[in-house]
Parts: C-alpha cells; sequence; structure tokens
C-alpha cells in the first residue's frame, strides 16, 4: 500500500521540476591559422618612391631659387639680370591651372597667361586616373613634407594620433567642401571674365605675390603654418587628409581609375600590417578591393605584406576562356612600370607644352617691371570687375 502511495505521488510531479543534466557547451572551433608563404621578391617599391619624392622636391627648390632671383631683379636694390621667369613655378598656382582648363574647354584655345599651370594639372589628373592619386605620393612637394613631419612624429613620440571617428570623418569633407567653392566660383564664370581676371595686375603676378606671401610672413600667416606644422608631426598627412582641395580633385579622379590596391583572401594571413602600415587609416586587411579616394598610391600596404601574392596594385580580373578552370586573375602592376608611367606623364605633357610653344606665358619684360615691385599693392578682381 505504501508503495503505491509512494508511486502515485511521484508520478504527479512534473517533470520540469528537475530538469536534466546541463549539457557541456561544445567549444568554439579555434580560427585555422593561415600558413605563411613568404614573398621571395624584394620589395623596391618604397625606395623607389622615396626617389621620386626627393628628386621632384630638389626640381621644386631648384625652380623657386630661379624664381627668387628672377623677382629680385624687377624690385629696389636689385641688379638686372639674364635669369629667365621659369614657368614651371605655375605648379604652384592650382586655381590658375583650373582657370585656364576652363578657359581652354569653353574656348578650344591654350591661353598665354599661366598656361603651365594647367598642363601641370592636367598631367597630375592623368596620373591620378592610371595610378591612383600618385601625383600626392610620389611628387608633391607638401605631401614629401608632411609625410616626413609624420615620421618625425613617429620617432619622438612612438606613435600618431588618430582622430575619433565622429571628427575625422567631417574634417575629411573639408578639402571637399573647399574644392567645391572654387569649382563653383571658377565654373560660374565666362570665357571673358576667365580671360579679364587673368589679364589683371592680380592675375599677371599671382606666382609673386605667392612668393611675397612667404617672404613677408606676417604674424597671422606665422601661427597658421606653426599649426599646420604641430598638427601634420602629430597626425599623419594632416594637410592632405583634411584640408588640400588639390588631394580632393585628385582622390575624386582617381574613383575612375582601373587600377586598385587588392588583397588575395586565399594567401592573406590577416597579420593586419597592411593597415598598420597605410598612412590614410584604410582597413586594407578587412577589404578585397581598396576604392576609397583617400588611397595615394604610396604602395606601404605593399611594401610591408610578408604574404607571398597576398597584396598588389592590379588591374581589373582578366578572363581566361582558354583555362576554364583557372580563376580570373588581377595583371599585377609593377613597380617599375608605374614609376615609369608616372615619369612618362609628367615629362610628356612637359615636354608637349615646351614643343608646341605653350608652356610659357608670354608678357613683355616691361610689364613685369612695371608689376612686380608692386606685387603686394595688386588688388584681387571682384566679380563685374573688367
Amino acid at each position: 500500500m505504501a508503495t503505491q502511495v509512494h508511486s502515485e505521488i511521484v508520478s504527479e510531479i512534473p517533470p520540469n521540476l528537475f530538469p536534466a543534466p546541463a549539457q557541456p557547451r561544445p567549444k568554439p572551433a579555434a580560427k585555422t591559422k593561415k600558413k605563411l608563404i613568404r614573398r621571395t621578391d624584394r620589395d623596391r617599391s618604397q625606395l623607389t618612391r622615396r626617389s621620386f619624392q626627393a628628386a621632384f622636391l630638389l626640381l621644386n627648390v631648384w625652380v623657386g631659387g630661379i624664381f627668387y632671383f628672377w623677382v629680385r631683379q624687377f624690385e629696389p636694390g636689385g641688379a638686372p639680370s639674364s635669369w629667365q621667369r621659369p614657368a614651371g613655378v605655375e605648379g604652384w598656382l592650382p586655381i590658375a591651372g583650373l582657370m585656364n582648363l576652363r578657359y581652354f574647354i569653353l574656348t578650344h584655345r591654350v591661353p598665354t597667361l599661366h598656361p603651365a599651370g594647367m598642363f601641370l594639372l592636367l598631367s597630375s589628373l592623368a596620373m591620378s586616373f592610371l595610378f591612383r592619386k600618385a601625383f600626392c605620393s610620389w611628387l608633391c612637394p607638401v605631401g614629401t613634407i608632411s609625410e616626413y613631419l609624420w615620421r618625425a612624429g613617429q620617432k619622438l613620440f612612438r606613435r600618431n594620433f588618430l582622430l575619433p571617428r565622429w571628427l575625422d570623418l567631417p574634417l575629411r569633407g573639408l578639402k571637399y567642401l573647399l574644392l567645391g567653392f572654387f569649382v563653383w566660383a571658377v565654373t560660374s564664370m565666362a570665357a571673358d571674365e576667365l580671360a579679364a581676371f587673368m589679364n589683371s595686375p592680380y592675375g599677371v603676378i599671382a606666382d609673386v605675390k605667392m612668393l611675397n606671401f612667404f617672404r613677408h610672413l606676417g604674424e597671422a600667416g606665422a601661427i597658421t603654418l606653426a599649426v599646420l606644422v604641430v598638427a601634420s608631426i602629430l597626425v599623419q598627412n594632416f594637410w592632405c587628409r583634411y584640408l588640400c582641395p588639390y588631394g580632393a580633385l585628385l582622390g575624386i579622379t582617381s574613383l575612375f581609375s582601373p587600377a586598385r590596391i587588392r588583397r588575395n583572401p586565399e594567401t592573406c594571413i590577416d597579420c593586419a600590417k597592411c593597415a598598420k602600415a597605410c598612412p590614410s587609416a584604410l582597413p586594407v586587411d578587412r577589404l578585397i578591393t581598396i576604392k576609397s579616394a583617400e588611397c595615394t598610391g604610396c604602395l606601404e600596404c605593399v611594401a610591408v605584406c610578408p604574404a607571398k601574392d597576398a597584396l598588389s596594385l592590379s588591374l581589373p580580373s582578366l578572363p581566361r576562356p582558354k583555362l576554364p578552370g583557372l580563376a580570373p586573375q588581377p595583371a599585377k602592376l609593377p613597380v617599375w612600370a608605374m614609376a615609369a608611367g608616372i615619369a612618362a606623364l609628367f615629362f610628356g605633357v612637359v615636354g608637349f607644352a615646351k614643343t608646341a610653344g605653350y608652356w610659357d606665358s608670354h608678357v613683355p619684360r616691361a610689364v613685369y617691371q612695371q608689376l612686380v615691385p608692386h606685387a603686394d599693392e595688386a588688388r584681387h578682381p571682384m566679380p563685374g570687375e573688367n
């Protein structure tokens, strides 16, 4: 009887009152570490790029020196000399180059004042279309100085500082806003307005005014320059990343470039060295193709990659109809080909402009004798003025 009652009580107890013992959870499978197939080729991209940077920086110093002595001969106390105005100084007049390009598009005529600036702009745009923003990381003297400033910051502080994302993104938009303003200002002008501006006293000696800005640097200019230098030491490519409208234009052009940094996930070992080396702070290790306008084609990421065929600057994948068993492979762009292409574009465009008679400004010496001594007095023409 007792046994029967006990059985009835036990049978009335809900089965979920005594849950089954917990089963041990399976441990997550460990991420398989990829085997490193180390590169056997010697990377020469950074040696080549820095050689280009040094050569172009010296070229700018040489051109700037000649221009300084050319200007001095027209100023009080200066002695007449045989120095000729170097047209290459117009590379420092990107707005004049943009205005002349607009004038050429409207009239199909090469302007006679500051034409070299237009041809240098065209060569930079061509480089950006073919080789990303290669002008910024291979040739631009400001970019070169900026790079050595943040490298000095790395040595001083053992790191560079990254701005928080909520601040970095809007600051990156500043250079595009500046570019938009300049493009709007230039494209809103008709051909006769562009010609009037360029042939005004201000337009004729815009290069001299640029030189005098640095020669007669005021307190506000000195403070601004000092802030930019300090910021460039602390933050990688501060000027190029946040403020340079010229770089913004080249970045937009580079979006149409067929050449991209491409990562092969099959051979990549996920070491993230490429992302750490990228001066533009791009997540190279998490992308297959780098499409960002911030990529300068510096090849820093490719240089530090230890895995064979994991990262390269290459053209789009080429189909292989005769080998259906093989997947399409991107056509790698060797460093020597990129270097040769950059040099060919620069010297080719400059050489064409010189041989065709489009390189030098056709301004009589008497005009310079009249305007250069009073360069600081030249006023920027206002809209509607003739």
